[in-house]
């Protein structure tokens, strides 16, 4: 058995053991964290720069609730939290399962979270929003149509360049419908939209049937101004891979298939992909996959239908879990969490020609619990923000 394998499949074989009581939040100390005998902290946190230049992060505080921190030197130091009124709503705040926030034209905001629900791995995806560039926020609201008490789940959001509000989720309304449950794979993929910055919403699209159940849907902007999405799917019989989809185009009765792993697994991973532009054309990616038995991070360059592009590459990191990338033009940055059996290490890839080459950082190390990296972007440049027990760690990337 390879070294990359014993320290990748360890957290394969660990997250497929669990994975559907991991529909609730997981653990955020990577490896070692079963080990633990409370229950880890909601760590998960959604960040975005303003238009203003400052960086704002949603997450749940040590009383759970949902608060609002901003900082003007790009995370040196943080203004007072502000607590934002959720009614009762509970908020699922772990790595793959976190709050979200949006920026918009006209100074529209929006905060999204997934409700956990009475029913077990049932939720409803609510949202606050702002007209008034997030000096108040709307009572939450619910912003799918379907409202049955089922997984509506594991949103993401995002504005084209039009203005226009995505949301997508995992959903299992065709699941629930089918007459013979056990012949229908995974979950689905329904998306919405909303032109005036969540104040109303158009209908519920189904974008692609049999998504797998518990990972986050990526969102990239595409050449023609509105989005890009890739989430890991079901493809038939049942291998693990990665789908993608322009929002903008026609729906397929069969989205692209983006990794060409055929990891043969009937389980989720709680792993989902990340999806940026290359300077180039097409898109970058990152996933996590077993191939021919060997389990790895892997990075691969997919063409602007989302096709593969070339062969992927494993991260320099045997341990690699929970990778995310960005770009800005030609700069792109891929950052991931690294359990070496004292500690969690935070570490990026970073390159500055499109992905042709790489330079390994070393950005961070906790032993406290601590959630899944986070990449922002603030013109040309880019940020790694990690969430530990002791607080928000940000970093600057290739500055």
């Amino acid at each position: 058995m390879s070294k990359r394998f014993t320290a990748a499949g360890r957290l394969a074989l660990g997250l497929l053991g669990l994975v559907f009581a991991l529909a609730a939040p997981a653990q955020h100390a990577g490896h070692g964290a079963a080990k633990a005998k409370k229950r880890a902290p909601a760590l998960g946190i959604g960040a975005a720069f303003s238009p203003s230049g400052e960086l704002w992060v949603v997450a749940l505080d040590e009383q759970q609730r949902l608060t609002l921190r901003t900082s003007a030197d790009q995370g040196k130091t943080w203004a007072p939290p502000r607590v934002l009124e959720r009614g009762d709503d509970a908020i699922s705040a772990d790595g793959e399962n976190r709050p979200k926030i949006a920026f918009g034209p006209q100074g529209r905001v929006v905060i999204s979270y997934t409700q956990p629900l009475a029913k077990p791995y049932s939720g409803a995806i609510r949202m606050l929003r702002s007209s008034d560039g997030g000096r108040s926020f709307a009572a939450p609201f619910t912003v799918h149509a379907d409202r049955q008490i089922i997984t509506h789940r594991f949103e993401s959001i995002a504005f084209d360049a039009q203005g226009t509000l995505h949301t997508l989720w995992i959903d299992k309304r065709d699941l629930e419908a089918a007459a013979s449950k056990k012949d229908y794979r995974g979950a689905a993929i329904y998306r919405n939209e909303s032109r005036d910055g969540g104040a109303s919403f158009g209908p519920d699209i189904k974008l692609a049937d049999h998504s797998c159940e518990c990972c986050r849907i990526a969102l990239a902007p595409s050449p023609d101004g509105s989005l890009a999405a890739m989430w890991r799917h079901v493809f038939a019989p049942n291998q693990r891979d990665h789908a993608f989809a322009l929002l903008g185009a026609p729906a397929k009765a069969e989205p692209v298939r983006a990794s060409l792993d055929r990891w043969a697994v009937d389980a989720c991973p709680h792993h989902g992909p990340g999806l940026t532009p290359a300077a180039q054309g097409g898109y970058h990616a990152v996933w996590f996959g077993e191939r021919a038995g060997t389990a790895a991070v892997r990075y691969g360059r997919l063409t602007a239908d989302g096709s593969p592009q070339g062969e992927a590459r494993p991260l320099p990191d045997d341990g690699a879990e929970h990778a995310d990338l960005i770009s800005a033009g030609a700069t792109l940055a891929i950052v991931w969490r690294s359990y070496d059996g004292q500690a969690t290490r935070l570490r990026a890839w970073l390159s500055r020609d499109d992905g042709r080459s790489f330079v390994l950082q070393e950005l961070d190390s906790s032993s406290d619990d601590n959630d899944h990296p986070r990449l922002v972007r603030h013109g040309e440049r880019l940020f790694a923000l990690w969430h530990t027990t002791k607080g928000i760690h940000v970093h600057a990337l290739l500055p």
